[in-house]
C-alpha cells in the first residue's frame, strides 16, 4: 500500500512540475507589472528609404492650383464581378534616395520622415510663390513586413500606415505556434547595405525597448522552432523514437510498482 502511494506522488509531482516548466516557457511578458504605468521612450516615425513607394497629394483652398502637383488616378478591377477600384500612382525613392517631383525637380528624401518630407515641399510651394496655403500629405504605399517560423499564418502582410510593432505583427501571422521558442524570436532589418538581425525574449518586458519594436519597412521576423518541434523532423528522426521509448519505459515502470 505504501509502495502505491509513493508511486502515485511520484506521478503528480511529475505532472506538476512539468505543466509548471510548460507555462513558464510559452507566457509572454512575464515580468510585466500590472496596473503599473510606464512611460514610452520610444518615439517612433519611419524613415524613408530607396525604393520605396510614397503617395504625395497635395491640396490648397484653389484646386486649380494644387491639380499639377498631383498624379493621376488609376482605375483597377480585381475581378470580373467587381467594381472598378482606384489608387494613387506613387513616386518611387531611387537608389540615390531621390524622387522626381511635379515642377519642383528632384528632391532627395531619403532619411526624411513622413512629416519632414511634408513640411519640405510644403515650404517648396510657398517659397516658390507656387501655392500660398498647401496642403501636403504624404503616405507610404508598399510598407511590408514578413513573418516566417513557427507562426500560424507565415507570409507577407502590408501595412496601412507606417507604425506596427513586433507584438502586432506575430498576431497578425496568427501568433507563435505551441513549437515556437518565445525566447527566441529574430527580427532581420536591412540599413544602408548592411543586414543585421536581433534576437528578442517575449516573456521579458524588455522587449519595448528594443530597436526592433517597431518594425520598419521589409523587415523580416523569424520564430526559432523548439527542441519539441526540431525532435519531429525527418532528421532527427532516431532521437524522436529515444523519447518515446523513455517515456513509454517510464509509465511501465510506474505501473509494476502501483499494481505489484
Amino acid at each position: 500500500m505504501f509502495k502505491k502511494y509513493v508511486a502515485y506522488l511520484v506521478v503528480c509531482m511529475a505532472v506538476f512540475f512539468t505543466a509548471c516548466t510548460s507555462t513558464k516557457k510559452i507566457i509572454y511578458l512575464q515580468d510585466v507589472v500590472p496596473l503599473k504605468q510606464q512611460e514610452i521612450e520610444q518615439k517612433y516615425e519611419v524613415i524613408i528609404h530607396g525604393d520605396d513607394l510614397l503617395a504625395i497629394m497635395v491640396n490648397s483652398r484653389d484646386p486649380e492650383l494644387a491639380l499639377p502637383f498631383n498624379m493621376p488616378m488609376v482605375s483597377y478591377q480585381l475581378g470580373s464581378n467587381t467594381g472598378g477600384q482606384q489608387r494613387v500612382l506613387g513616386y518611387l525613392v531611387d537608389t540615390n534616395g531621390n524622387i522626381d517631383f511635379p515642377i519642383l525637380g528632384e528632391i532627395h528624401v531619403e532619411g526624411l520622415t513622413r512629416m519632414q518630407l511634408t513640411e519640405l515641399i510644403k515650404n517648396k510651394l510657398i517659397e516658390g510663390d507656387l501655392i500660398k496655403d498647401p496642403i501636403v500629405t504624404v503616405q507610404f504605399l508598399n510598407f511590408k513586413i514578413s513573418v516566417m517560423g513557427e507562426v500560424g499564418r507565415p507570409g507577407s502582410f502590408t501595412i496601412s500606415g507606417d507604425r506596427i510593432t513586433l507584438l502586432e505583427a506575430l498576431s497578425m501571422a496568427g501568433d507563435l505556434t505551441i513549437y515556437g521558442r518565445r525566447d527566441r524570436v529574430g527580427v532581420i532589418r536591412e540599413n544602408n547595405g548592411k543586414r543585421t538581425i536581433l534576437f528578442h525574449d517575449l516573456r521579458s518586458a524588455d522587449i519595448f525597448n528594443s530597436p526592433c519594436y517597431y518594425l520598419q519597412q521589409n523587415d523580416i521576423v523569424y520564430v526559432e522552432p523548439n527542441k519539441a518541434k526540431s525532435g519531429q523532423s525527418s532528421i532527427n528522426q532516431n532521437n524522436s523514437i529515444g523519447v518515446w521509448v523513455s517515456v513509454i519505459s517510464l509509465l511501465t515502470t510506474i505501473a509494476v510498482l502501483i499494481f505489484k
